[in-house]
């Protein structure tokens, strides 16, 4: 032994503790670390913290006495061999523990330094020896495929559960009875060939052939034959490994009947059908290959995976070969049972040019050996040209939003700059000038809000439908000026579709917002049945209306329209010069008239009515 082992010596006795110490120091010959513990809960809480190669166990400790001691030890560490120290009258016990799982017992007074060491070194690699035998019990059991040992006489020696699964006998029914018995008349020769050749030393591939069930069913399996030796490397016995594939021989002849309506379906829909022959490196189309690829049938029947592989773009090459090997490789090994795969990668045709392949498939096996691999294959350029352009209009879309936005936040900074610097004009300021600017603010920020509300629920267009903004924009107005305004009405005169543009609409949707705002406060202090009308409409010239065909007047491209705000209240004071006004409403009126490019005059008799007109182009 060339490790380290580690030694956990539970010994409430320091008289025997010190001479099994002294015992291993002069006769040990591996390098060994001892750990002396006495009672039981101690043992039991080292083993939780560190791991020992061996453990020496007195049965009789000051917490535990007997039997129970090692149970309680080996029930919590299973895997670590136990050797019991007893005492002259406790052989029996040892020799229980051992039957309940020790590895060996040793008397104290008769324990002597050779023994002590072989026992130890024993110990650890019989355990070894019965955990792999352990292992490979479990794996035999757990397999799905039948797993049965037959003698070189043909008498089944052993029976797994797969076995029994597949064939349909429980062991007991199987033990002793010849392996004819799970094979019909027409193998039996075959069977002991076979069986034969592996006696006489020879080599037997993996075969397929039949087998019989309990209930005497035919099934289809794989076969694998292999001899099994004794210790002193004699032939005892042969084993027998069976897999049934019955079904994935169904499925492959209903491939095979298939094949036709593959080939008819694959060329109407633009698909690819293959087949890919993993022994002989060559690849069978099904459909219009020369149509997508540019080669034609003969032309890649001559071609293996390596001239599919050498055509993939050099940047998706490296994950198409890590799907390779990771399903079915070159050393035919199929990883897990991962037998799927899905696959997308740019393909290089004929003439040089580049096309995205949607590939689609699975691996074909005989027992463990993936001996196929069928896929469909689709051109799906189109559709990923496709959606990169969505995408890059999406982009576009995504930074006009923000262009949008970031142009009206700025709007709206400047126009809170204009406020601050109109109180900054005054000596006193009312804490009830500065609510009504706030509100004069909140409203100028929503008009603008539900302009990208509309554009929203347009679908995102650029344009939005101006008619039904107005509508949005007056009802907002009115809830936010209700109070003193309970009897005032508004009236909307206007076209049912009207769009505009961002350029047009924020502007435009400014100047309602402010001269709406204007007669809420202003038109009507304890005046019953006010009234606020809205009218938008279209204006064409004489010019356009005789015009015959459009091409004869240039200007008929553009559009005329008239908006005009009035109600029936106090009208403006004549002191207030609307060309050079004091209020920032009415000078932001101004400005943003001249934004657009319109013209507007101003009634004060009756109420007041605004007018404007500006041309869209």
């Amino acid at each position: 032994m060339e490790k380290n082992i580690k030694i956990l010596l539970i010994e409430d006795n320091p008289g025997d503790a010190y001479l099994i110490g002294e015992q291993l120091e002069e006769f040990a010959n591996f390098t060994y670390k001892l750990k002396n513990v006495e009672t039981l809960n101690e043992a039991l809480n080292v083993l939780k913290e560190q791991t020992f190669d061996v453990i020496l166990l007195d049965l009789g400790l000051p917490d535990s006495d007997g039997i129970n001691t090692f149970l309680r030890i080996y029930n919590k560490n299973p895997l670590i061999p136990i050797i019991i120290l007893t005492g002259l009258n406790d052989e029996t016990i040892g020799s229980y523990a051992v039957k309940k799982g020790a590895q060996d017992y040793l008397v104290k007074g008769q324990i002597e330094g050779r023994l002590l060491q072989s026992t130890i070194q024993y110990s650890i690699e019989r355990k070894k020896a019965e955990d792999r035998i352990y292992k490979l019990a479990n794996v035999v059991e757990s397999s799905n495929d039948a797993i049965i040992t037959e003698s070189l006489y043909g008498i089944i020696t052993s029976w797994n559960k797969g076995a029994e699964k597949i064939f349909g006998y429980t062991a007991k029914e199987m033990l002793g009875r010849n392996i004819s018995i799970i094979s019909p008349p027409h193998v039996h020769e075959e069977t002991k060939k076979l069986s034969n050749k592996i006696i006489h030393g020879e080599t037997v591939r993996p075969y397929e052939t039949s087998g019989l069930t309990k209930d005497g069913m035919i099934i289809d399996i794989s076969v694998t034959l292999s001899p099994v030796f004794d210790i002193s490397g004699k032939l005892t016995a042969i084993s027998f490994i069976s897999r049934d594939i019955t079904e994935s021989k169904r499925i492959a002849v209903k491939l095979r009947e298939s094949e036709e309506r593959y080939r008819i379906v694959a060329e109407q829909t633009g698909q690819l059908v293959y087949e890919y022959d993993i022994d002989n490196d060559k690849i069978y189309w099904v459909s219009n290959i020369e149509k997508i690829t540019g080669y034609t049938q003969n032309e890649l029947l001559s071609k293996g995976i390596e001239f599919w592989i050498d055509n993939v773009h050099p940047e998706d090459r490296k994950e198409i070969l890590n799907q390779k090997m990771k399903y079915c490789d070159q050393d035919i090994q199929l990883v897990g049972d991962k037998e799927n795969f899905h696959m997308e990668y740019r393909l290089r045709r004929k003439d040089g040019d580049y096309i995205h392949i949607e590939e689609n498939g699975f691996c074909s096996q005989i027992g463990d050996d993936p001996i196929k691999i069928l896929g469909v294959m689709k051109d799906v350029t189109e559709k990923i040209e496709t959606k990169e352009l969505l995408r890059r209009i999406e982009e576009t879309r995504k930074k006009e939003i923000h262009h949008r936005v970031k142009n009206n936040l700025q709007v709206i900074s400047s126009l809170l700059d204009l406020q601050m610097e109109n109180f900054s004009q005054r000596e006193t300021v009312q804490i009830s000038d500065v609510l009504e600017t706030f509100r004069e603010s909140q409203n100028r920020v929503i008009s603008m809000a539900l302009i990208h509300e509309e554009l929203y629920e347009n679908g995102g267009n650029d344009t939005l439908n101006f008619s039904m903004y107005l509508k949005k924009l007056s009802q907002s107005l009115f809830q936010t000026y209700k109070v003193g305004n309970a009897n005032t009405t508004l009236n909307l005169d206007m076209e049912e579709r009207i769009f505009f543009n961002m350029d047009i609409a924020v502007p435009l949707g400014t100047i309602v917002n402010e001269l709406v705002s204007n007669s809420l406060k202003h038109a009507f202090p304890g005046k019953d049945n006010g009234e606020i009308l809205i009218k938008l409409y279209r204006e064409e010239s004489e010019e356009c209306k005789n015009a015959w065909d459009e091409s004869e007047n240039k200007d008929c491209e553009n559009t005329g329209f008239i908006l005009i705000v009035s109600d029936n209240g106090i009208g403006i004071p004549e002191s207030i010069d609307i060309e050079n006004p004091d209020t920032l409403g009415i000078q932001l009126v101004n400005a943003l008239v001249d934004q657009l490019d319109g013209k507007f005059e101003l009634k004060k008799t009756n109420g007041t009515e605004f007018t404007m007109r500006f041309v869209v182009t």
